[in-house]
């Protein structure tokens, strides 16, 4: 393994001594410029370009792509605390109407999958706030390029490109002041305003792979590796060799591929066995794919490359929204906020709504909304307008409630509890004591034939 790896990698991923002159490619600050693009002074005139960082191959699209088309799933909404614990939709906020419609030639789903996609591919995003004359953002431009300065003051402004439309419509040739800058950034390692992409982190891995495919495809377009194997008992000379040859090609390559050739004179035909190096490649391909999605922070199975499998959807993208996913979101949430002035968590917050996200699992969104009723977190009419079903009539669904599994049997005569609309009905008075004295001690019958002797006494 270690012999193939040592011929596969080039000679660039090893470490040259100081003073040295080491071989391409050569990292640049937007990508990387190949070897023999490196070693041509104006490379620029001799047609020769960057190849950018986010051209990562198809595991690095599939990781970007996951982030991106997520995000955009979940729809948005503006949430204020309230005194009794609870919380509320604003409806009003300038924030909630970007939410649904951040301009007139974009969606809010448009608008976050190419947000988070450059958010990933480049470590940073940016869009641009127009405000109306009460100082309040009625629509929002996605920019596919951005650039902070700072002015000697400390105060920070933007230059923004890469929306034609908005280019036309509004004068983008002076600074923008950070106010009106939507900018997500990730890990800043440089510069606290520039983020950057953890694409970085997978260079190596992926010029790795990318050697040895590379190398592979050499191998097979020069024919090095055949695929069948021709053999025979009997001593060929070199020119019933190459008549053989010839033969074998013109009945199985080109126009007449897939077709028959009939063997005679003792020869075989058999398939090029796999040698142990192409289970060596498929394994590094296959550790370069996981190490890439760990760079990212996606479970595997999220990705469809297998790993243990997980009890139910609900599962999975709550073990997601626990590592990547629910920093991503939050780092959007946050963005927002600071754009539109929110008080921040718990008092004022954008919340982008992962539920979305179970919409496939029906089964088990339905699981766990029996569970909330059942345990008094939700009403039946809370519960109910999570799956679009209106509120129970009467009103007898606002209420939460609780099983109630031990009652009298006296309970049975009527079937329903008590209506908690009407007042509780006033205490019993506390009966008065009895006086210590001998009358106390009768029982009622002796006590009435004792009246009764004493009237007739009266009476006679």
């Amino acid at each position: 393994m270690a012999n193939w790896l040592a011929r596969v990698l080039p000679s660039w991923l090893t470490r040259s001594k100081e003073g040295e002159y080491r071989p391409g490619p050569y990292q640049l600050s937007d990508g990387w410029l190949s070897a023999k693009a490196g070693s041509i002074l104006n490379w620029w005139q001799s047609g020769y370009s960057l190849q950018p960082y986010g051209d990562g191959g198809a595991m690095v699209e599939a990781c970007v792509s996951a982030y991106a088309q997520t995000v955009a799933m979940c729809p948005g909404d503006h949430w204020q605390k309230l005194e009794n614990g609870g919380r509320k939709r604003v409806t009003t906020s300038a924030l909630s109407r970007i939410m649904k419609k951040p301009n007139d030639y974009q969606s809010i789903s448009d608008f976050l999958l190419n947000l988070s996609r450059r958010l990933y591919e480049k470590g940073e995003g940016f869009a641009l706030g127009i405000r109306n004359d009460r100082r309040e953002i009625t629509e929002i431009h996605f920019m596919l390029h951005g650039r902070a300065l700072v002015a000697e003051d400390g105060s920070i402004f933007y230059q923004l490109s890469g929306n034609e439309i908005a280019e036309r419509r509004f004068d983008l040739s002076n600074p923008i002041p950070a106010r009106d800058v939507l900018h997500v950034r990730l890990h800043t390692p440089r510069h606290p305003l520039k983020g950057e992409s953890p694409i970085l982190a997978t260079v190596l891995e992926r010029a790795m792979a990318g050697a040895a495919l590379n190398q592979q495809v050499a191998y097979y377009l020069n024919q090095s590796r055949p695929s069948w194997l021709l053999e025979t008992e009997q001593n060929l000379t070199s020119d019933q060799v190459r008549q053989l040859r010839e033969r074998w090609e013109e009945q199985t390559m080109g126009e007449n591929a897939g077709r028959t050739p009939i063997l005679t004179a003792g020869l075989k035909a058999k398939a090029a066995p796999t040698t142990a190096a192409d289970s060596h490649l498929a394994d590094m391909l296959k550790l370069t794919d996981q190490s890439i999605a760990l760079a990212f922070r996606i479970p595997l199975q999220v990705l469809g490359l297998g790993g243990a499998a997980f009890a139910s959807t609900e599962a999975l993208m709550a073990s997601w929204k626990a590592s990547g996913l629910g920093f991503a979101l939050n780092h959007i949430e946050e963005a927002f906020g600071l754009l539109f002035g929110l008080k921040g968590q718990p008092d004022e917050y954008l919340e982008l709504d992962t539920d979305a996200l179970m919409r496939s699992a029906f089964k088990d969104r339905i699981e766990a909304l029996a569970r909330g009723v059942i345990t008094g977190i939700y009403s039946p009419d809370e519960a109910r307008e999570k799956v679009d079903l209106p509120e129970v009539q009467g009103g007898h669904g606002k209420m939460p409630r609780v099983q109630q599994q031990v009652v009298p049997l006296s309970y049975g005569t009527e079937m329903k509890p008590p209506d908690p609309t009407k007042p509780a009905l006033p205490a019993p008075a506390a009966e008065p004591d009895i006086e210590d004295d001998d009358d106390a001690d009768r029982s009622f019958d002796d006590f009435a034939r004792d009246i009764d002797a004493r009237v007739s006494a009266l009476l006679h």
